[in-house]
């Protein structure tokens, strides 16, 4: 809710998603998401997982990986409830700078995220940790 008393917008809602793993905090991240969440990866390198207790579960060594995690937003579409992101991760995993292009499509319900489908470039995450084939 916002100070006035209006619920979020789709946008607020996505956007705050995606600004709350810059915290760190695995309970902030997975309170935007509904108890029956979709997380749906289509990257080689992703992971999908159904419900938010599975997701809250995933989240702590997610967020260990990729030290100084947070997205830069490029772009926001919103449609209803439907808000696309296209987005650059930033992260030190290993201690090694990268920056991942990707888009994540949301669907909000309720003020809660219900499905995420996310994409990202997982070949040029591997080129910048050195681990491409």
């Amino acid at each position: 809710m916002r100070p006035t008393g209006e619920p979020l917008s789709a946008v607020d809602v996505a956007v705050s998603y995606l600004s709350s793993f810059a915290g760190g905090d695995p309970d902030v991240v997975a309170g935007h998401v509904t108890p029956d969440f979709v997380n749906e990866h289509r990257s080689a390198l992703g992971a999908s997982c159904h419900g938010r207790d599975e997701y809250r579960r995933r989240l702590p060594g997610f967020l260990e990986a990729f030290p100084g995690l947070h997205y830069e937003l490029v772009d926001v579409v919103a449609q209803g409830d439907r808000v696309a992101i296209a987005y650059t991760l930033v992260a030190a995993p290993g201690g090694r700078g990268v920056r991942v292009p990707g888009a994540m499509f949301l669907t909000i319900e309720r003020g809660l995220i219900i499905h995420r489908l996310d994409t990202f470039d997982s070949l040029t995450y591997l080129r910048q940790t050195d681990s491409a084939p």
